[in-house]
């Protein structure tokens, strides 16, 4: 299997992207593709200690880099010898079986959707996150790609979630929940209203396992394995988690380190604590899955260490491997509601 790798994406690349990558061939027996600037790329290795390009692994040579100052939308078309653009067109080509980038969030989606094209009959991609939490983790769909959403584009994320949870993750029924301000049916707005009555649809009809209603607190709680939302309240979610994390973890060290007797307890807890601070840790995962997409994209972190950028290519095989886009291809009959009852934007 070939993993293509954007070499040149994120606050660490080159140096922790190449590094990362070679981690992944070694131990995961993986052909990596490195796209970018050749030279930065070898350079990289020689600061690893690798003085050529080890088995597996080669470099696919591009020009320019794709920025966070770049308009996410136009990025991978004005830039057509960058990093990202030049991995996603071997993507499609067939050059690999699935892509990882820290690089810029919009550019990789909108290029994704350009290039690579959705799976026909999907009608928007989603940003899915895999969350951990007081069970075995949760996914959110989605977090941040689309802000604005119909039923139909709700409906279509809670399939494409549970088919991911269930051959990438090896969960065999997922429960899928719809993100609300409660957990009666009447709770929320006209669009979770109407996704609800969707949902519990598909679910009689032996599509889905709808478990109802998730309040925020359920993410980090259980009793769901995914979560649909529209990406604005799905973003702002992800976000106060990550930042209660950071608080938390912030308060707890300064309760260990306000004096003798709690260094003492520190000491004491300090395996239990590193086993949470990993159980955690963002690096694990490794990063966001583009779903909808007929190829496999996966986004890491744009701070992302060499650990993560392993993780990311981890997670990469895997869902290369569960080929999700087959499913959705297959159950799209179930997915689409009646022309008169989408809203007009929903192409």
């Amino acid at each position: 299997m070939k993993i293509i790798v954007d070499a040149m994406g994120g606050d660490n690349a080159p140096d922790e992207i190449v590094k990362g990558a070679i981690l992944a061939a070694e131990e995961f027996g993986v052909d990596i593709i490195l796209t970018g600037r050749g030279e930065a790329i070898l350079h990289s290795l020689e600061n690893i200690g690798k003085r050529e390009l080890p088995r597996g692994v080669e470099i696919a040579n591009a020009t320019e880099v794709v920025t966070m100052e770049d308009d996410p939308a136009t990025a991978t078309r004005s830039k057509p010898d960058s990093s990202m653009t030049v991995g996603l067109k071997m993507l499609r080509d067939g050059a690999a079986e699935a892509m990882v980038s820290a690089g810029s969030t919009g550019a990789l989606f909108a290029g994704a959707t350009l290039i690579i094209k959705r799976v026909r009959g999907i009608r928007r991609a989603a940003m899915a996150p895999f969350i951990p939490n007081a069970e075995n983790g949760v996914l959110l769909i989605d977090c941040g790609a689309n802000v604005e959403c119909t039923p139909e584009y709700l409906l279509q994320f809670a399939f494409m979630g549970s088919f991911y949870m269930k051959n990438v993750i090896g969960i065999e029924k997922p429960r899928v929940g719809l993100l609300n301000i409660g957990a009666e049916s009447s709770k929320g707005g006209d669009l979770q209203k109407e996704t609800y009555a969707l949902l519990q649809r598909a679910d009689s009809d032996g599509r889905i396992c709808f478990a109802g209603n998730a309040e925020a607190r359920d993410v980090m709680l259980g009793g769901f394995d995914v979560v649909v939302s529209d990406g604005f309240t799905g973003n702002v979610l992800l976000k106060g988690i990550e930042g209660m994390g950071l608080f938390m973890f912030s308060e707890l060290k300064k309760v260990f380190l306000k004096s003798s007797k709690s260094k003492l307890a520190a000491a004491m807890v300090k395996k239990d604590f590193s086993a949470l601070k990993k159980k955690l840790d963002a690096s694990e995962v490794g990063g966001t899955a583009l779903l909808g997409i007929s190829k496999p994209v996966i986004k890491a972190h744009g701070s992302s260490d060499a650990y993560a950028i392993r993780s990311a290519i981890r997670q990469a095989i895997e869902s290369a491997k569960a080929d999700v886009a087959v499913d959705l291809s297959k159950n799209i009959a179930f997915m689409r509601i009646d022309t008169e009852e989408a809203s007009p934007t929903a192409e």
